[in-house]
């Protein structure tokens, strides 16, 4: 058996270097609410050019970490449930809120063989996650930090940071800024863009249109009464296989400059799982997950869940593989483009009148778009950290039958370049990496397991 290339070395608990406001409590969205049982995982990996003594780095960012949990109150706190006014510790009824303390957020640190260069040619999923810790809730919750963040070094150079945290706190935008927003902290002493934290704004005037007219809240009405199954055990072993599609060959596939990069990946991507699914001309279930800050004339700091789960309905089945792309495409860019400030107001004022449970996408081919968490401006903690490559893993009821993330591509490989994570049974993944659509697309395997694939 191959030797575990990752040694834990420890786990501590960091805390702000200013005291909370003790008691205070914060209140979930109802976008939060339908995502608690999920949790997100990140990880980072940076290269190195310089030769530093083992731990030295780790130090440095656990002293740092503590001064940016001061913008973060809603990370350091525990979970409550609040009845009636009433604080209720270990009741299974009610809703989570959390209540602000300095109990502090869970760090882990790690040592790993080799370099992350030599790490990244060779990795799969089970081992990659060995990178980023994650607990389960514990009985007593209010114990149970909501955040673990880790930090590994490796022995011939290179750092992976990894950040875990619950769905019900945080959707994949707000990990990506805190890590953000970490990194500015350590690099320059100054937080350029701290977390807001305020309710989802209440709707700007009336709403005279039929909410069963609404495919966003029809999706939700279905979703939130679906029961959750185990992660997939009947679909088999699940695997990730993440491409890179460079600048000029993703242009290539833009026929139309009103479509996004996101949009033509996402087609794309459709078409392959179907076809490996065993459909022909024909398309599978999928839904979208699209982030609606802007749309709700939020701040990209906003700290909450403000992604949204859109069904992507389809037509009659076309003839050809190339056609199907097309509608592929052409559907996923109906719904992106009609998307909008009313429609996902509907959603929330829904869900703030319905006693609804989470979402479960079932066995629907998810597909996120993270495309827009660009890295024009350099996310380093250090001057010789550069970053090289970001995974990140939605886990839970809301992954579906197989999960589509598209992520920016690292600086220096073009501006239109996309990163796509896909995570999918392994029958299934061999067909789509053979699939002939996809390789006409000319994508670059940047992370696989062989033996796995």
């Amino acid at each position: 058996m191959e030797e575990d290339r990752v040694r834990f070395i420890c786990k501590r608990t960091v805390v702000s270097t200013r005291s909370m406001e003790p008691g205070r409590l914060y209140r979930f969205s109802v976008l939060d609410h339908v995502m608690e049982p999920n949790h997100i995982r990140l990880v980072y990996y940076y290269r190195s050019s310089k030769t530093r003594e083992p731990g030295e780095i780790t130090k440095k960012l656990r002293e740092s970490l503590a001064y940016a949990l001061n913008c973060y109150p809603i990370v350091t706190g525990r979970l409550v449930k609040e009845i009636d006014g009433t604080e209720e510790k270990e009741d299974v009824s009610g809703r989570w809120k959390v209540k602000s303390n300095d109990a502090g957020m869970r760090m882990v640190e790690a040592r790993a063989t080799g370099s992350v260069e030599e790490w990244l040619r060779n990795v799969n999923r089970e081992e990659e996650l060995k990178l980023v810790h994650w607990e389960d809730m514990y009985h007593l919750h209010y114990y149970w930090s909501t955040f673990c963040v880790q930090v590994t070094e490796f022995e011939s150079g290179g750092l992976a940071i990894g950040l875990s945290c619950s769905h019900l706190l945080a959707d994949p935008v707000c990990a990506m800024m805190f890590i953000r927003a970490w990194a500015d902290l350590t690099l320059s002493r100054s937080m350029m863009a701290p977390p807001l934290f305020h309710p989802l704004p209440p709707r700007r005037f009336a709403n005279h249109r039929l909410i069963s007219n609404n495919q966003l809240v029809s999706h939700y009405i279905k979703s939130c009464s679906l029961t959750a199954s185990p992660s997939n055990v009947t679909e088999g072993h699940m695997v990730t296989v993440t491409f890179l599609f460079p600048d000029p060959l993703v242009r290539a596939g833009e026929n139309e400059p009103r479509i996004s990069t996101f949009e033509i990946l996402a087609g794309l991507f459709w078409v392959c799982v179907s076809r490996a699914k065993g459909k022909r001309n024909e398309l599978m279930d999928m839904s979208l997950c699209l982030d609606v800050r802007k749309l709700l004339r939020l701040d990209q700091g906003y700290f909450g869940n403000c992604m949204v789960y859109h069904k992507v309905p389809y037509s009659k089945p076309v003839k050809t593989k190339d056609t199907l792309l097309i509608h592929a495409v052409q559907e996923i860019e109906n719904i992106t483009k009609k998307l909008d400030y009313d429609t996902v107001m509907d959603l929330i004022e829904w869900l703030s009148s319905s006693n609804n449970g989470a979402i479960s996408n079932g066995s629907d081919l998810v597909c996120t778009n993270l495309e827009n968490m660009s890295y024009s401006r350099p996310m380093m903690f250090e001057e010789d950290l550069v970053l090289s490559h970001v995974s990140c893993y939605v886990e839970g009821p809301v992954a579906g039958g197989g999960q589509v993330i598209v992520l920016p591509s690292p600086p220096g490989k073009g501006p239109m370049s996309r990163v796509v994570m896909v995570s999918l049974p392994q029958r299934e993944m061999v067909k789509v990496v053979e699939d002939e659509l996809l390789l006409s697309f000319s994508p670059v395997v940047i992370m696989e397991n062989t033996e796995q694939i």
